[in-house]
């Protein structure tokens, strides 16, 4: 074990005793941690890193702009406002079904089941 890693251990071991972690927000009540199952193990790291820091792949952004739009589309009367966000969602309906389209077999199959689409 490197010199940091023991001098990490002793520091949490001396805290634990003082009682330091005691009362902690969200003690006793399990962990919610994301799956990340989609994803190959060895890009998980990376993934994690990267969404740790607010990035988002380009296909996670489009989806969350098509249903921002589609939200936006719903709450709109004006004519004029509609055929343009009527426009933009169906771009972006080629583009989100473009990518899926480059997935892998196994990658649509996993991600189809997965919304509950039939192949």
């Amino acid at each position: 074990m490197w010199l940091i890693d023991q001098l990490a251990e002793q520091a949490i071991n001396q805290a634990r005793k003082e009682g330091q972690f005691d009362d902690l927000p969200g003690a006793g009540r399990p962990q919610q941690l994301e799956d990340d199952s989609l994803v190959p193990e060895h890009l998980r790291a990376g993934y994690r890193l990267l969404k740790n820091a607010g990035y988002l792949p380009p296909e996670l952004e489009a989806r969350k702009e098509y249903l921002r739009l589609q939200d936006l589309l719903a709450a709109t009367e004006n004519h004029a406002e509609r055929v343009q966000l009527e426009r933009t969602l169906r771009r972006l309906e080629l583009t989100l079904g473009e990518r899926f389209r480059q997935l892998s077999a196994p990658g649509q199959h996993q991600l189809a089941g997965r919304f509950g689409q039939k192949d």
